[in-house]
């Protein structure tokens, strides 16, 4: 089972790796775009990038390894960009507006605790001891990360606004659960543009005048990697992992962008960096060391997912005509009741009650 999280995990990390590269980046651009544009332009170069990238591997059957979406996805897809794509950014602006700076970067923190009450409460995802200890260390270094000993704290109902955003993007988060067996590229591919030409809208009416080409084509690019190919691969940890594992180790993007502003502004991190560094650290070995191991049951099920005949779930028979065993496909197939014990976690195939 730790072998098998492995790869799951490097997910995770990788993909806050890249949207945690966002922040100072971005901070290279914003003297040349308003901040509403650059969210426009970010959430369109993912849209615009995963939206090419997937079209020219349909034009590929070896690249015909993801489940469609159906119309059962749509209402959980719907929510998410309403929810996280447009509904947050929108309540965050105004929270910003009367918040400091210094408040705003301790209260996004909230956005994994969130996820993890909302999957816990709402959608029933198990989590233990462990899980609880590892979010709350994550976070408690985030905090550490970003707190700012000047004294510029405020609590107000901008404070609520930022919160309140923060609760949004973990319902965001749990609606893609959903859906996270189906094709990544589509889904975020649908988000960016959705959230991307709402914010654009947006900026054209409230009269933010647009950059130059070679600015805006360098914040599409970010966004591609940041924004698109980054909640890609959480969307795939997210099978594996579940919710709350996912945004646990999501958690640790500010490390990144704290490392990278070190080396392009020669920003000084600190003594608090040095003691959030082993927090977060200790946080990951919690969820590695993890182990959840019950009897449970499999009800007779049919569906569609990514797979390969590697692991028991999965014991279909092709013909010979049909897509090699050993690969990763994707296609309609069965599931028979069955009970057994082994260590698993909340992936797209063990999401039963406890």
């Amino acid at each position: 089972m730790k072998n098998r999280k492995i790869a799951p995990m490097l997910k995770a990390i990788i993909a806050a790796a890249l949207f945690g590269a966002s922040a100072p980046i971005s901070k290279l651009l914003l003297g040349e775009i308003a901040p509403t544009l650059m969210a426009s332009f970010l959430y369109l170069g993912s849209g615009i990038g995963l939206f090419l990238l997937r079209y020219f591997q349909s034009s590929d059957t070896r690249f015909r390894d993801e489940a469609r979406l159906t119309k059962n996805d749509w209402p959980w897809i719907i929510g998410a960009v309403l929810v996280g794509g447009i509904a947050a950014p929108i309540v965050l602006m105004f929270g910003l507006k009367n918040t400091p700076a210094s408040t705003t970067s301790l209260l996004l923190n909230f956005e994994g605790v969130a996820t993890t009450v909302i999957a816990v409460v709402a959608f029933k995802e198990a989590v233990g001891k462990r899980i609880w200890m590892a979010v709350l260390l994550i976070t408690m270094a985030s905090i550490l990360l970003s707190w700012d000993s000047s004294g510029q704290w405020g609590f107000s109902l901008g404070a609520i606004g930022v919160l309140s955003a923060c609760v949004l993007w973990g319902i965001d988060n749990n609606f893609t659960r959903n859906v996270s067996a189906k094709d990544p590229l589509s889904i975020v591919a649908i988000k960016g543009l959705s959230a991307g030409t709402f914010s654009l809208i947006l900026s054209i009416i409230l009269g933010f005048p647009l950059p130059s080409f070679k600015f805006l084509l360098m914040a599409m690019v970010l966004g591609y990697f940041s924004y698109g190919l980054s909640i890609v691969l959480f969307i795939r940890a997210m099978r594996e992992l579940g919710s709350a594992r996912t945004s646990a180790l999501f958690g640790t993007a500010p490390f990144v962008g704290a490392v990278l502003s070190l080396l392009l502004f020669r920003e000084s991190q600190g003594t608090l960096f040095f003691f959030a560094l082993p927090i977060m650290i200790i946080g990951a070995v919690f969820l590695f060391k993890e182990e959840h191991e019950h009897l449970h049951e499999h009800e007779t099920t049919e569906h569609e997912h990514r797979h390969n005949h590697n692991d028991s779930h999965h014991t279909h028979v092709h013909s010979d005509n049909e897509i090699p065993k050993n690969g990763h496909h994707s296609h309609v197939h069965g599931h028979e009741f069955i009970i057994h014990v082994h260590e698993h976690a909340p992936d797209i195939y063990h999401r039963h009650a406890h």
